[in-house]
């Protein structure tokens, strides 16, 4: 029990200096962002197929499925507008504070060589 902890907190302390370096973190930043980026448009996505489900659905039953088909629309469109408001706010904000995808914020006492 007791080695499985010290050779545990070893192995920590072997990659301490790697998540210390400033390129490391910025490496997993643009991977956290990548990942990110590609669940905003699965997300998007999956509220169009939850629309177009209960636009079958409306279209193809009668009677109380066709009143489910009908809130499965609302929903799908409802969860699109959210989605794409939350974004466009965030591209707003970029854009206000010159935050770009292109360059790095790099403070003037930072001297990069």
């Amino acid at each position: 029990m007791r080695t499985s902890f010290y050779s545990g907190i070893a192995g920590v302390a072997l990659f301490l200096p790697m998540l210390a370096s400033a390129q490391t973190i910025l490496n997993l930043l643009a991977l956290a962002n990548t990942v990110l980026n590609s669940l905003v448009y699965l997300l998007i996505t999956g509220a169009i197929v939850v629309f177009f489900w209960g636009l079958i659905t409306y279209l193809a039953t009668d009677g109380e499925d066709k009143k489910k088909g009908l809130n499965r629309m609302l929903m799908g469109i409802a969860a699109l507008f959210v989605m794409v408001s939350i974004w466009g706010i965030i591209q707003l904000l970029q854009r206000t504070f010159g935050v770009t995808n292109n360059r790095a914020i790099v403070p003037e006492t930072i001297q990069i060589r």
